[in-house]
């Protein structure tokens, strides 16, 4: 399934829990129903912003992006970050609220079941997510997908709670839930925004991936063929690499340029995606690399 098959999947997902959580709430009044059923606002307002960015960091390149849209997946990833951050503020403040004025809950059983039915569809949505975010290798994806498991544990937690607020009749076990739901969003938010930060940070290719264009470099290296000043970079779901070949001076510009073609198409086929820049230089030349770090292998 295709990453905006996935991310509408997860808009009509939202838009179902939201019911259903919000119905929980409004029958039984439960504070930690509500912080949950606020989460669900989140995964709608995150999904539909990730759908834009998506859509926005698949446009080819132009004139002013040569490199293409592909960092705009992580602004969806740390806006849905900023989000989660903002609804947990917003459950402890309810929450803290509650526990000063303790309120007795109703229609529990019917309330919980309704919050199970939600934690399934959020469940089974997040796996497909996640399978599919290692498939198209979008921190979108991943992003949704594992805020949507955050919620499943969340809806968990605050059903095993009620459960104990039934069997001692514990008033307060209620809010504290809810407060221990908001720590646990917020913990998942700082991640993803992080997360967001080292992606616009262009951060080297995954060491798998590295490997595999050192052991293909490898296959045309041999004497009097070197390879140098090597650097990766990754942006969304685009993996790039820029290298020095170094070839004898005798060789003509023709022959360079075939070699250059072959270790180009070896890379590709490696590394499907893999956007390949490769400078051909003498022997006795040795570029200046000015302010420009070379990785190490691996």
């Amino acid at each position: 399934m295709q990453v905006h098959s996935l991310l509408r999947w997860a808009i009509a997902v939202a838009l179902a829990t939201i019911a259903l959580k919000f119905g929980a709430w409004w029958i039984t009044g439960s504070v930690g129903l509500l912080s949950d059923a606020m989460e669900s606002f989140v995964n709608l307002a995150s999904a539909g912003f990730a759908l834009a960015m998506v859509t926005i960091a698949q446009r080819p390149a132009d004139a002013d992006h040569p490199s293409g849209h592909s960092k705009a997946e992580y602004f969806s990833s740390g806006f849905e970050g900023l989000l989660i951050v903002g609804a947990a503020v917003a459950i402890v403040w309810a929450a803290t609220l509650r526990w000063m004025a303790p309120q007795p809950l109703q229609a529990l059983g019917l309330g919980l079941a309704l919050s199970l039915v939600s934690a399934a569809l959020n469940g089974l949505l997040a796996w497909r997510m996640l399978v599919g975010a290692r498939e198209h290798r979008s921190i979108v994806l991943e992003a949704d997908a594992r805020h949507l498991f955050t919620d499943v544990w969340t809806t968990c937690g605050v059903v095993a709670g009620l459960l104990g607020v039934m069997a001692t009749g514990w008033l307060w076990l209620d809010p504290l839930l809810a407060i221990a739901v908001a720590l646990n969003i917020l913990r998942e938010g700082g991640h993803l925004v992080r997360r967001s930060v080292e992606g616009l940070m262009d951060s080297a290719v995954e060491p798998d991936v590295r490997a595999r264009i050192d052991r293909t470099l490898a296959r045309f290296a041999d004497p009097p063929i070197r390879f140098d000043h090597l650097v990766t970079r990754r942006a969304g779901q685009r993996r790039f690499v820029d290298l020095h070949m170094h070839m004898p001076t005798g060789w003509s510009l023709g022959r360079a340029a075939t070699l250059r073609g072959a270790v180009e198409q070896a890379l590709l086929s490696e590394v499907p995606g893999l956007r390949v820049s490769i400078q051909m230089l003498p022997l006795d030349v040795e570029a200046q690399q000015a302010e420009e770090f070379t990785e190490p292998a691996p």
